[in-house]
């Protein structure tokens, strides 16, 4: 049997129709009746917000200490991916991860979320005393902490342990269910299995609904960015021809494979965005930005406990901290997928360090310099970013600030840019992350990665179509589907512990201790 047919075989049906056709009923929902499908899906968010939220803080919170707790132990050691050497090096690595959703997310965020927490200083540090210039460091705080340290850490740290045991260790596919491997058994992958099915599905639903939001967003930002430089018309033909180029791009890169395009792409990014944030540096205000860089990850620090077990407002958990952790969450198994992927040969401290240390430090330094030059022009000028983001929303941030700066027209067409490869890099991982999904096979057919990465831009375009209020509705929807996901992305906190204690047996880090048959030794003996 050729190679072609034989990976044709492996395409799981039941997970790709069900997938499929949910996102296809969806979009058609959408199109016939907006407004009610708004209703259905700002009920269900509201309900998952409600009964969901604090179960999502703890569960971010057990995850990073878990991973950190992993990393600093003796199990730290523990090579994964049956790879003595990494593939990538430590730059290629750390682009690959760094360009992912919270990367994404962040080029959208990182101007005016500081700002919203500047004007309107988050609930627990708010005091009625507090000057412009003291609200500074809490409002910037509280974006480092959406977009720091327990955000990524849900992303790709225990769960990606566990994948990479049952995919590289096991020889398993590599799919969401391998997530419950350790606790279930080989039954997990059974064609018959309702809950494996289950937990690829809802994983395929809350990624590419995850992914769509994104794109529809970054589409917007680009689509106004284009008309305050080039006068090209902010219209939806617009906003709609940029989708298609950014997902164009991202399929190219799809095709090509983690190995060539992604990979590349990533380190174009990278390079990009490390050039933008010298530029801001240099021409803006340089010492402004450092000392509230540090100012703020200190507070944050020193506060972090706090901000994450917070339940005072629910509104406002429900519009900023409890939406964030429910769309992170939702890309948890695609993201913990595509890092079990790009990090055979790594190590569980190396792993630890790059996703829960090192990427949420350089997430919130891009903050400090985007948003933190906000807050700098907003406190010598009120209203010079604040006014334009009330207006026009998020997309009129970014280009507000550069109009501050010295050569600002050279720094928005560098934003401009950076956002574009941000988009595609996006699409391009999770486009590759649910093909293989589908298939349990780390080089999924090139024609399936295509085909989710032109799902995807194509669906974010059609809800723009259908009116901005679409996005709102993807972005509640984001929410509600990371109800199941959550569920799923339980067990490894307790299971990631075992699995490395199993592996640094193997290893011979440890010695094998007397300790109750694993799930998959019982099988062994049985069989």
């Amino acid at each position: 049997m050729n190679e072609k047919t034989n990976r044709r075989t492996r395409i799981d049906w039941i997970t790709f129709s069900i997938s499929g056709g949910f996102l296809v009923l969806f979009l058609l929902l959408s199109l016939l009746n907006k407004d009610l499908m708004g209703e259905w899906i700002s009920s269900s968010f509201d309900f998952s917000v409600t009964f969901f939220g604090a179960f999502w803080q703890l569960l971010l919170l057990a995850t990073f200490v878990v991973g950190v707790s992993l990393a600093l132990s003796k199990y730290g050691k523990v090579k994964l991916g049956k790879l003595d050497r990494p593939e990538n090096s430590w730059f290629r690595w750390v682009s690959m991860i760094l360009c992912t959703l919270l990367a994404s997310g962040g080029v959208f965020w990182a101007a005016g979320e500081p700002i919203y927490h500047f004007l309107t200083t988050p609930p627990l540090f708010a005091d009625e005393g507090m000057t412009s210039a003291q609200a500074v460091v809490p409002g910037l705080a509280q974006s480092f902490f959406h977009w720091g340290f327990t955000a990524w850490a849900c992303l790709g740290t225990v769960a990606t342990i566990v994948l990479m045991y049952a995919h590289y260790h096991k020889g398993y596919p590599l799919k969401p269910r391998a997530i419950l491997y350790p606790m279930v058994g080989e039954k997990i992958f059974n064609k018959k299995s309702v809950i494996g099915a289950a937990a690829d599905i809802v994983s395929v639903i809350a990624v590419a609904a995850g992914t769509i939001g994104p794109i529809g967003f970054l589409g917007l930002q680009v689509g106004y960015a284009l008309n305050y430089l080039f006068n090209i018309p902010d219209t939806l033909f617009t906003q709609s021809l940029v989708i298609i180029f950014l997902v164009t791009i991202a399929a190219v890169s799809a095709a090509s494979g983690v190995d060539k395009g992604i990979q590349l792409l990533s380190r174009l990014n990278v390079g990009f965005a490390v050039v933008l944030m010298i530029g801001m540096l240099i021409l803006g205000p340089t010492m402004f930005i450092i000392d509230s860089f540090i100012a703020a990850e200190a507070f944050q620090i020193q506060n972090f406990l706090r901000m994450s077990l917070y339940r005072g407002d629910s509104g406002w958990l429900g519009y900023w901290t409890v939406f964030f952790w429910g769309w992170f969450l939702g890309f948890g198994p695609a993201m913990a997928m595509f890092i079990s992927r790009i990090s055979r040969g790594r190590t569980i401290r190396e792993l630890i360090l790059a996703v829960a240390i090192i990427a949420p430090i350089v997430s919130n330094f891009w903050f400090a310099v985007v948003g933190g030059s906000g807050l700098f022009y907003e406190l010598e000028s009120p209203g010079a970013v604040s006014t334009a983001l009330n207006e026009t929303g998020m997309p009129a941030a970014v280009m507000a600030i550069m109009e501050q700066v010295p050569f600002g027209m050279v720094m928005a067409a560098g934003f401009l840019m950076v956002t574009i490869i941000f988009v595609a890099t996006t699409a391009d991982s999770m486009s590759y992350s649910v093909a293989v999904t589908i298939t349990g096979d780390t080089h999924p057919p090139r024609v399936l990665r295509v085909f989710w990465a032109l799902l995807f831009g194509g669906i974010a375009a059609t809800l723009l179509g259908i009116g901005e209020s679409s996005i709102q509705t993807l972005q509640n929807f984001i929410v509600v589907t990371a109800v199941p996901v959550s569920l799923l992305l339980l067990p490894p906190v307790w299971l990631a512990p075992k699995v490395a204690k199993r592996m640094a047996e193997e290893q011979g880090l440890i010695t094998e201790s007397h300790r109750p048959a694993s799930v998959e030794e019982k099988e062994r003996k049985t069989s």
